[in-house]
């Protein structure tokens, strides 16, 4: 065979070696009870070389919080508390100067409305004395007229009633005297 069909040759077994890998790793990737089983095998024969368990210790160390890195989260988290807790301050300090505004804010606004209301109220005491007054008037007014018609019809009743009554007494006393002188003249006059 010749060098360029040895290489050939080698290069066809290449790529059916790589054509075989890839399509192991892809089964592995897809099979979780595969990929389960390939890591059982493998982990006791990488765990019986010194130069492995070193290695595996180192890639694992690296990822393990050392003392120094606990150290350092706990310095950023209390620095990031503080901060929180200077925030926080602020914010409530904020609150209440806005909290202290609005009370004010709201004070004069219900003192604005006293005074309105103060001075409604006195408007309405001053409108409601002057209608009072006015009623007063007309009421006076009114009775004044009813009692000077009344006074006028009783005082007509009373003319007709003094002249019945005047037209009784002289009808009575003429009675009288008619009843009383004709017995009289009579005896004077039949002797």
């Amino acid at each position: 065979m010749s060098f360029s069909g040895a290489y050939i040759c080698d290069a066809s077994l290449l790529y059916l070696d790589m054509s075989v890998s890839r399509t192991l790793l892809e089964e592995i990737r897809k099979d979780e009870g595969l990929r389960r089983e390939l890591a059982e095998e493998l982990v006791p024969e990488v765990l019986r070389h010194k130069g492995m368990r070193r290695l595996m210790l180192m890639a694992i160390s690296k990822e393990m919080a050392t003392k120094d890195d606990l150290e350092r989260l706990r310095e950023a988290t209390k620095d990031d508390i503080e901060e929180l807790r200077e925030a926080v301050k602020g914010d409530v300090e904020r609150l209440r100067e806005a909290t202290r505004e609005d009370v004010e804010r709201i004070r004069e606004e219900l003192e604005e409305f006293r005074k309105a209301v103060k001075g409604d109220i006195e408007e309405l005491r001053e409108s409601l004395k002057e209608d009072m007054e006015r009623l007063r008037e007309e009421l006076k007014s009114y009775v004044d007229a009813r009692m000077s018609d009344l006074n006028l019809s009783l005082s007509a009743r009373i003319n007709d009633l003094y002249g019945v009554v005047k037209a009784s007494l002289v009808a009575i006393v003429v009675t009288l005297a008619s009843t009383i002188l004709v017995p009289l003249v009579l005896r004077l006059l039949l002797p």
